[in-house]
């Protein structure tokens, strides 16, 4: 007769739950898994896929009941874990569709928005085209396959532990999300500072020719200087978008490196 006792069976139970809920937490934000457009069954097989593959690799996780306080508290901090992985991968396509949307504005295209179906709102068409091509490049680098990766090592680096978690992680990823502005700038500043000297020549051409109706011919010109420095500077943006990206995933490789708090080890008292 095979015997079964409650720790075994907590250990088999948090052996599976445990890693499936930082992996759904992942995949329930960052791209291309975290998307609208992607139906939540399929987000919870994929899920289920991933934990059933690493689950016997990992270290393995405290014996706690599943119904008990502290393993509620287990749960809420690895889907914090998981979370914040995919926030950091998220903030770098928000990033590009905040390029975008700086470079519909500098060109009066801000009108044109289209149904987003990945975000569920309404997107710049700039905007979209940018964060089509981020996921095309994210893709074709094999992003996802590093992201799954690393969320594998994070079980070594960061193991499951009912020990509570240190801020640092939460503080590094709070600075990441801060420099989503000074990305989103850094890809549109081309397209900005030319159509800064195109708003620069209207400017000086209303000033020397006042007969000419500026609202006329200044929005068309604008829109065509747009169009055109888009279509010359869309090749050269692999680079900087790929090295986002990187930066995005060494920032996913630090969260799932922040180690708990261990607790104090007791002090010997002097010697007399």
């Amino acid at each position: 007769m095979i015997h079964v006792t409650t720790a075994q069976l907590y250990a088999w139970i948090g052996a599976f739950i445990w890693p499936l809920t930082r992996i759904l937490g992942l995949i329930a934000i960052a791209p291309p898994f975290g998307g609208g457009s992607v139906p939540s069954r399929i987000k919870l097989m994929l899920g289920i896929l991933i934990a059933i593959l690493i689950a016997p690799n990992i270290p393995a996780p405290p014996a706690i009941d599943p119904m008990s306080l502290p393993a509620l508290l287990l749960l809420t901090q690895q889907v914090i874990i998981g979370a914040s992985m995919g926030m950091a991968v998220r903030m770098v396509f928000a990033a590009v569709e905040m390029a975008g949307q700086i470079i519909s504005m500098t060109m009066g295209l801000s009108f044109a928005v289209f149904f987003d179906p990945s975000s569920q709102g309404q997107t710049a068409a700039v905007s979209q085209l940018l964060s089509y091509l981020a996921t095309l490049i994210f893709l074709a680098v094999n992003g996802h396959l590093v992201l799954i990766s690393v969320l594998s090592d994070s079980f070594t680096t960061l193991p499951i532990s009912a020990q509570p978690m240190t801020t640092e992680s939460l503080h590094q990823l709070v600075i990441w999300c801060g420099t989503i502005f000074s990305m989103g700038l850094q890809l549109a500043m081309p397209v900005v500072g030319a159509l800064l000297v195109t708003n620069l020549s209207l400017g000086i051409l209303s000033r020397s020719a006042p007969q000419l109706n500026l609202f006329g011919i200044g929005f068309p010109i604008t829109l065509s200087a747009g169009f055109i420095l888009i279509a010359v500077t869309l090749p050269y943006m692999a680079t900087p978008l790929n090295r986002v990206l990187n930066n995005g995933i060494e920032m996913v490789k630090l969260l799932g490196a922040t180690p708990t708090v261990q607790p104090a080890s007791p002090r010997l008292a002097p010697s007399p």
